[in-house]
């Protein structure tokens, strides 16, 4: 079975004016482990308020993950800046330096436009789904992930 942790990173509450509208009071963060893989899915836009709160919540799941793997599942992701980027750059360093993998997964159209852009599919192993990170770095990992997802048997 999966262990669910919800975790919320609350900005400043101010909202950003160049984001605009794409600006969030919080990132939340819900994190799943599958056996030797930990996935992490924020929700929210990732902009220069809110990437200081997205990097503290990631040093915990660095630490969690170990030197086992971290899956950023970007499913809920409508938007990454510059700061967010850099976040990530740092956490890909940690987790290389404690051994560890750093996939990302599931971009939206836009986020996935600023990866191009900043050519960060160069820098960061990216997959189209959850389901494909989780192959990527662990067949037990995946196993547990399509256990978890099938849920409990029927009497």
């Amino acid at each position: 079975m999966a262990d669910r942790a919800p975790y919320t990173a609350a900005t400043s509450g101010r909202p950003s004016r160049q984001a605009g509208a794409r600006s969030r009071l919080a990132v939340q963060i819900a994190s799943h482990r599958y056996a030797d893989a930990l996935v992490a899915a924020p929700v929210g836009g990732i902009d220069h308020v809110s990437a200081p709160h997205f990097e503290y919540a990631l040093a915990s799941m660095l630490a969690q993950a170990g030197n086992g793997a971290l899956v950023l599942d970007f499913s809920g992701v409508d938007y990454i800046s510059s700061a967010g980027l850099r976040v990530l750059m740092i956490a890909a360093s940690k987790m290389k330096a404690q051994q560890g993998r750093l996939v990302v997964c599931s971009l939206r159209s836009v986020v996935s436009e600023i990866f191009a852009i900043n050519r960060f599919h160069r820098v960061l192993t990216v997959k189209p789904t959850l389901a494909d990170a989780l192959e990527h770095v662990s067949p037990a990992a995946l196993a547990a992930y399509r256990s978890a997802d099938e849920g409990p048997a029927a009497p």
